[in-house]
């Protein structure tokens, strides 16, 4: 089964199975955890939304743009969405499942009442739905698509925390400046804008990337510290 390593310029194709051995190397990138003087802003929770998987693929890893072995890359711009999942004091939280879901390119989702009458549109090269289990330093990267707009909706990837099989938090994540947010409810919803602003995320282009990838980074903070082995 193929994983994802960290965001780097992804030129050639790597087989699968290297995604795994190399992940280890993601943690290098983040901060020392626990040097935070003031609690984080809590990721605000939000709905989960209609369309989480009914049925969830045989691939679920963090790599979305490509289904299990396959060399046909899902349609739409390729973003590496990394972060780390912390306490409000600081604390990196390991061994906690992040998992995503969007539609894919097409405004279609992995979900039979949506993707049955709409197959003729969805992009069977996008996974649509991924996990990643967070390192020593609460990393996770996730290999998706830039998210696009669904009908009534501003475009967004629906994201939850599982520690122990328990959904401890669901929320999704915008794209910062984007003209349908405004409009959109769910966004609005979140009365504090610094909640808000915690989970409206710059694509940016990602640094040394010839295929014109993107990045976003999305540390998700949680209320209360977990047990965890």
């Amino acid at each position: 089964m193929k994983s994802v390593p960290a965001p780097v310029p992804f030129h050639i194709h790597v087989p699968r199975r290297r995604f795994l051995r190399q992940f280890a190397t993601a943690a290098a990138m983040f901060a020392t955890p626990g040097l935070f003087a003031e609690q984080l802003m809590l990721t605000p929770k939000q709905t989960e939304g209609p369309f989480y998987p009914d049925k969830l693929p045989l691939d679920t890893d963090n790599d979305l743009i490509v289904v299990n072995d396959g060399l046909t890359p899902a349609v739409g711009e390729i973003t590496w969405l990394s972060g780390r999942l912390l306490t409000a004091s600081g604390s990196p939280i390991r061994n906690a499942t992040i998992e995503i879901w969007q539609c894919d390119h097409h405004g279609v989702y992995l979900h039979s009442r949506d993707a049955e009458p709409k197959a003729a549109q969805r992009d069977r090269n996008f996974q649509g739905f991924g996990r990643c289990v967070t390192g020593s330093t609460g990393e996770y990267v996730f290999r998706t698509i830039k998210p696009v707009p669904y009908p009534g909706r501003t475009p967004h990837i629906h994201a939850a925390v599982k520690i122990r099989g328990k959904k401890d938090l669901i929320t999704q994540c915008y794209i910062k400046g984007h003209a349908g947010n405004p409009k959109d409810n769910i966004w609005k919803g979140i009365r504090d804008e610094r909640q808000r602003d915690s989970v409206t995320l710059d694509f940016a282009p990602l640094a040394g990337s010839r295929a014109g990838e993107l990045a976003a980074r999305w540390d998700l903070v949680l209320g209360v510290t977990p047990e965890l082995p």
